[in-house]
């Protein structure tokens, strides 16, 4: 097997095998070639090429989500880096392991002028959670000046010895840093940056390693149960409180418990609201949140005020869930994660550290008083009526945006991965309940368009499952990059809804129907997927109405000999009208 000459290099590939982060994204370059070299010449490591460095991080991010494991991206000096930055604020908000490797030049060369060199050290300081910058063999900056004299020392020996004894530090730091940057992303969960400096020569190899770094472990100052107090304190406020609310935002499919899940919608006071991408199923809960809260009035709301608010799990998806709980406060509101509490509706009281399933695993078996309430019982006809409701509304209105997504979800193969592009797909899905055996994931922790794609692509190319991807056009085209690349599984498949803008700005507060809103916040085009599908190698159908979308999804999800794209034309300015008089008629 071959090395890198260069230790440094020996020391993150030997480190990155004994933590075992085996999935390796490599954009191409000449600076990280020491790493690559490393990394692509041991089989333990999965590597993958791919050119593009913002596509890169998504895929990696992809990875990393279903994993749950560290995965790693790889890179050259200057400004490949930044183009990592969407995908590591992402993971950063979304508590997924992304390890950031970049190459740097050697300190003498930084801000000296030369190309592909920017100030990489801490650059992304309020997204991290730890950066790492390694120190340069000392090796590499002696043979720069290697015919010079060095007249501190009187003879080779003192020279030597001198040499032998800073380089021993400067090994000893370096494993420091790539151990505590790598425990961190396993144990805390979210992204972290190492720097690695190389002088030239890159590219010369070895048959042996020269060096055998030191493994350190991780030191969790975790706590094993919550607070004895804290639980006190929560028993007696949830013994007093008739109303409780929960409210699950992004959460990994079977995190929780089934028998916590029972044991809390079989009591009368607590109502649990979920999302799509929340992954948790009961009879007894309220997904579609935005159609029980949309239509009610104020004594309506006022009924719905929860004394007690327990959130958990990642950002929230409704802004109207949002809205009402800002407004109508609980006068509780505790959350439970092991790492951050967002004040998402500024009365927080508790950050709970622990995970839901350590709090509920200690809580509820302490749970003696049965309070009585009708919280439950009241709300639950008015989840059925609205329901009821949903579908004679679906059955009166033309072909558009939300009938397009009705169809889908009843199309979606059972067992299946489901990702959503942000913006308008992921808030319309919000108003089906998905089969209980999708998994459902969108990126959420920044809710931006920029890297929806690629994220599906690295879900598809770990999970055995079919991974299904729904995005919007303008969402599609702007991670089009994402598409470019060797590992896209055949039975991937992409929904494009094209609406030929953004469509969402339609529903917004704006003056809609206008060159300037036309331009600048709809953006309307005419572009199409059809001749990314053939650059790509991507099997292609379209649909414009309602019958021909049912005749292209009765064999979209077969195996096929290539991934599919199937490109959804809905008509751009009804779609806004349709949505909102949705929310009227189920009134």
């Amino acid at each position: 097997m071959k090395y890198s000459k260069i230790p440094l290099a020996q020391t993150v590939v030997q480190l990155f095998k004994a933590k075992n982060i085996k999935h390796i994204v490599i954009s191409p370059g000449s600076r990280n070639a020491p790493l690559t070299i490393g990394f692509t010449n041991d089989p333990f490591f999965k590597c993958y090429s791919i050119v593009d460095e913002r596509c890169a991080g998504f895929f990696a991010v992809g990875i990393a989500q279903q994993l749950q494991q560290p995965a790693a991206v790889v890179c050259t000096s200057g400004s490949a880096l930044l183009n990592y930055y969407p995908a590591i604020s992402e993971a950063y908000y979304s508590d997924i392991p992304l390890v950031v490797l970049s190459a740097d030049r050697p300190k003498h060369l930084v801000g000296i002028g030369d190309g592909q060199t920017i100030n990489q050290k801490n650059v992304f300081l309020n997204h991290i959670l730890y950066s790492a910058n390694l120190k340069l063999d000392l090796k590499d900056e002696l043979n720069l000046s290697e015919q010079e004299e060095l007249p501190m020392f009187k003879n080779l020996e003192d020279k030597l010895e001198r040499f032998l004894g800073l380089q021993d530090d400067i090994q000893s730091f370096n494993e420091e840093e790539i151990n505590t940057a790598i425990n961190l992303a396993v144990h805390k969960g979210g992204p972290v940056h190492i720097n690695v400096p190389f002088d030239e020569p890159l590219y010369e190899l070895t048959d042996k390693p020269t060096v055998k770094p030191k493994l350190k472990t991780f030191e969790s100052k975790d706590k094993n149960k919550v607070e004895k107090l804290v639980l006190e304190e929560c028993l007696v406020d949830w013994n007093e409180s008739a109303r409780k609310m929960i409210l699950v935002g992004a959460n990994h499919p079977k995190h929780i418990d089934e028998k916590w899940l029972e044991e809390l919608s079989n009591d009368n006071s607590v109502l649990v609201f979920t999302e799509s991408i929340s992954n948790l199923h009961n009879e007894e809960f309220f997904p579609s949140i935005d159609k029980i809260i949309a239509p009610l009035n104020e004594e309506e709301m006022k009924k719905l005020q929860p004394d007690i608010l327990i959130t958990f799990g990642g950002l929230i998806v409704s802004k109207k869930i949002k809205a009402f709980l800002r407004k109508y406060q609980p006068k509780h509101h505790w959350h439970i994660d092991k790492k951050t509490a967002n004040d998402t509706f500024f009365v927080l009281e508790k950050h709970i550290e622990a995970t839901p399933n350590q709090f509920f695993s200690e809580f509820l078996p302490r749970i003696t008083h049965v309070i009585k309430s009708d919280y439950q019982k009241t709300w639950r006809p008015i989840k059925f009526k609205r329901q009821l409701k949903h579908i004679e509304y679906l059955r009166e209105i033309p072909y558009s945006d939300l009938k397009v997504f009705d169809v889908l979800n009843e199309s979606l193969p059972q067992n299946s991965v489901l990702q959503l592009g942000n913006s308008s797909t992921v808030r319309y899905m919000q108003l089906f309940d998905t089969d209980p055996t999708i998994e459902v994931f969108c990126n959420r922790g920044t809710s931006g368009i920029d890297g929806c794609s690629s994220t599906a692509v690295g879900c598809a190319v770990v999970k055995e499952k079919q991974t299904v991807f729904i995005t919007g056009d303008l969402s599609f085209i702007y991670d089009s990059n994402g598409l470019w690349n060797n590992y896209i599984p055949k039975n991937f498949r992409v929904i494009i809804i094209n609406n030929q803008g953004g469509g969402i700005f339609r529903i917004l507060p704006g003056h809609k129907n206008t060159d300037n809103f036309d331009t600048y916040f709809e953006t309307k085009h005419n572009l199409t997927g059809e001749h990314l599908a053939k650059m790509y190698g991507f099997d292609y159908d379209k649909a414009s109405n309602e019958e021909e979308l049912k005749t292209s999804l009765a064999e979209f999800y077969n195996k096929s000999e290539a991934p599919k794209i199937l490109e959804i034309f809905t008509p751009r300015t009804k779609n806004d009208e349709i949505l909102l008089n949705y929310f009227e008629f189920i009134k």
